[in-house]
């Protein structure tokens, strides 16, 4: 039992050392949430900033459910709508930041996309916003709303990855967590929707008990 007591501790302690070194339940962390909008192309009507499709307001509400019960410090969002209702699914109290926006891109006419913007310019209008939040937030958990093409590049960043490397899409309202403390930067999830993945939460209604009026015929109708 003593042999078995003392190996429990062991690796009670490697645990807590592989959670700290990985910035986990660390005091003074700040905890940034990259969340990508939700959908706004299954049923677009107008091309240039479009608002959510009837899918990304489901997505939205889910993505909101989860989010407010981790109480977030502050909510930051693209100026776009479809960032910007994302948002408000979440609060009220959104902040508009015009960095947030995604990498410039064209579209020719085969569809194809043309981004105007090169990576390295997007990093580092990204990491402005995350420099801004972190001394604005300290030991925080924020939430940045904004879009695929800059989330990677955020993330590239973070994972010290020359651009292009990390070969992924953000799906819609997917969260990809960010942990910092001083100069040392951790990504704690790539793309978590596990808010999709669950139906969603309906909100309880009160039961109203049908009792017998005093004084009437207490039988019922089958």
């Amino acid at each position: 039992m003593l042999a078995v007591a003392a190996g429990s501790e062991h690796l009670t302690r490697a645990m807590r050392s592989l959670e700290a070194a990985f910035l986990i339940g660390v005091e003074g962390v700040t905890e940034i949430w990259l969340v990508r909008h939700a959908d706004c192309y299954r049923d677009v009507v107008v091309a240039e900033d479009p608002p959510l499709s009837a899918v990304g307001r489901d997505q939205a509400e889910r993505l909101g459910q989860r989010v407010r019960r981790m109480k977030p410090a502050a909510v930051y969002s693209s100026p776009y709508r479809r960032a910007t209702e994302t948002a408000h699914a979440i609060t009220d109290h959104v902040r508009v930041d015009e960095r947030l926006v995604e990498m410039a891109l064209e579209i020719d006419e085969d569809g194809t996309l043309d981004f105007q913007e090169t990576p390295d310019s997007a990093v580092t209008r990204m990491r402005s916003v995350l420099d801004d939040v972190i001394r604005e937030h300290h030991g925080e958990r924020v939430v940045i709303v904004s879009h695929g093409g800059a989330i990677i590049a955020c993330l590239t960043d973070v994972m010290h990855l020359e651009p292009g490397r990390l070969r992924m899409l953000p799906y819609y309202t997917s969260i990809s967590t960010v942990r910092v403390l001083g100069d040392r930067w951790m990504v704690g999830s790539l793309g978590d929707v596990a808010h999709l993945e669950a139906p969603p939460v309906q909100p309880l209604r009160r039961l109203r008990r049908h009792l017998p009026t005093r004084g009437k015929d207490k039988t019922t109708s089958p």
